[in-house]
């Protein structure tokens, strides 16, 4: 049987999280390219439900800003005063209305959970006809979790907490997860009925199980095979944990589609980056947003690429790369930085300690050594040459420089925008282009050179200098 599409999935966000001790919202604190609540809404928006529901509290304002921004579709409710997890999930049925089919109940803390994880309880819920299905999973060690009891039939009777348990409860290592699939309508009417009557003075989701039983209910769970994708973040070891956790889990998905990664421990991708078969990604890199490797490219090491398009058969290595283009054959690095608005076409250059922004770079064309381009077109076959400056800032405005076809630019030049250097010409070395180069033209822009004789002599006596330029003058007059 496969599942419905659940009426709602409601994930419960408004706790403090005072163990994280941060000033951001616990829930938005990030691990492989989203925070811990978008994991969640992605594994619930895999059920394809019909509402998406966030209950929000502490840092309300937070988390309602990165829905709007992020998840437009989610509908944030807000639990003015935090009552307990029965008082949430009310709150969330009050302000939405009655729902009538599956609502599943999950937290915003589990960035490891898998939506598959969720679409089985679904069906495990629906096709054993259960009033509420409770997520459970099988812990190597369960202290301090609630330990999950069932009859014969394996329909859940009680969840007893670690500290009410007897030794014979305690052995059970079956415990409860707080994630839950219910049906709707009867979970509404149980709300209702949940009480403050504990040490907390809270209403207590797990309560709505009692109350169903006692209503000649169906209780079930769904064992999850994955005991670690269950696990909850409350503070920052946690939330290294699950991150490598989860980078794991990445690494071995790309790796399995055919890419080699070489060292899993140094390398870090986010959820968002796709690459193609026989990518090769070397140690120390991290790849972030939506970045993506073209088929065969090869990545590092140590290098950062964040939304930044890698074409196919390109090299990067030892380059941090921000929302930039690489053609296919392209070479970046070692020791490039890659700003916004850069595009390398196919079989492009950028060298050693180059920097480039809003820059296009031709087929073939090459950036080799030391050099700045910013705001620039270079056409294909160019050559630029080293301790070059695209002078582009007049200190208001930013402007443009074109640099055509098969063009060499001598080294140590300063192109200061805006000027054109035509197809086919050449620039002198240390020249300061200011004005339009015609094309095929030999553009030569320096000041003349001038040599005055025994000034090192005379002004710098006893110098080492000095002593050198007086042995090699009396050197060349003994050889005249």
């Amino acid at each position: 049987m496969s599942a419905s599409r659940p009426a709602a999935v409601v994930v419960l966000a408004a706790g403090e999280g005072t163990r994280m001790k941060s000033r951001t919202s616990k829930v938005l604190h990030e691990l492989c390219g989203r925070p811990m609540l978008g994991h969640v809404l992605a594994a619930g928006r895999a059920l394809e439900p019909e509402r998406l529901v966030v209950v929000v509290g502490h840092r309300r304002e937070q988390v309602i800003d990165y829905l709007a921004g992020e998840h437009p579709a989610a509908e944030p409710v807000v639990q003015e005063y935090q009552g307990g997890t029965g008082h949430a999930v009310r709150t969330a049925l009050e302000q939405t209305g009655e729902l009538s089919g599956t609502v599943v109940v999950t937290n915003g803390d589990h960035p490891l959970l898998r939506g598959e994880t969720l679409a089985e309880l679904v069906r495990v819920h629906e096709g054993d006809g259960n009033a509420v299905t409770v997520l459970t999973t099988e812990m190597p060690d369960a202290t301090g979790y609630g330990r999950i009891l069932r009859e014969e039939g394996g329909a859940v009777t009680a969840i007893v907490e670690h500290k009410d348990a007897t030794p014979e409860q305690r052995a059970v290592r079956e415990i409860n997860v707080g994630m839950y699939a219910f049906d709707g309508a009867l979970l509404a009417d149980a709300l209702k009925r949940v009480t403050t009557d504990n040490a907390n003075g809270e209403e207590y989701l797990t309560d709505v199980i009692g109350i169903l039983r006692g209503d000649g209910h169906r209780a079930g769970a769904f064992l999850a095979a994955d005991w670690v994708e269950t696990q909850g973040v409350n503070d920052r070891v946690q939330l290294a944990q699950a991150r490598r956790q989860l980078n794991d889990r990445i690494l071995e998905a790309h790796m399995r589609a055919g890419v080699t990664v070489v060292d899993p421990a140094t390398t870090w991708i986010d959820v968002t980056v796709t690459a193609e078969r026989d990518a090769v990604v070397h140690p120390g890199t991290q790849l972030h947003g939506a970045t993506h490797l073209g088929e065969g490219a090869e990545v590092g090491p140590n290098s950062t690429l964040t939304d930044t398009r890698v074409g196919a058969d390109a090299k990067v290595v030892n380059a941090v790369c921000v929302e930039a283009e690489i053609g296919p054959e392209a070479s970046v690095g070692p020791y490039a930085y890659l700003r916004p608005g850069t595009r390398l076409a196919r079989k492009a250059k950028i060298g050693t300690y180059v920097e480039t922004k809003n820059a296009e770079v031709g087929e073939g064309s090459k950036v080799p050594h030391l050099t700045y381009v910013g705001d620039a077109t270079i056409g294909t076959g160019s050559n630029i040459g080293a301790s070059s400056v695209f002078v582009n800032y007049d200190g208001v405005r930013k402007h443009h420089s074109v640099v055509g076809d098969h063009v060499k630019v001598g080294s140590d030049n300063m192109i200061v925008a805006p000027v054109t250097i035509g197809d086919g010409s050449y620039t002198a070395a240390g020249s300061v282009i200011v004005q339009d180069v015609p094309p095929g033209a030999m553009a030569v822009a320096r000041g003349k050179q001038r040599n005055i004789e025994g000034w090192v002599e005379r002004r710098r006596a006893g110098t080492p200098a000095a002593e050198a330029a007086e042995a090699a003058r009396r050197a060349a007059e003994a050889g005249e």
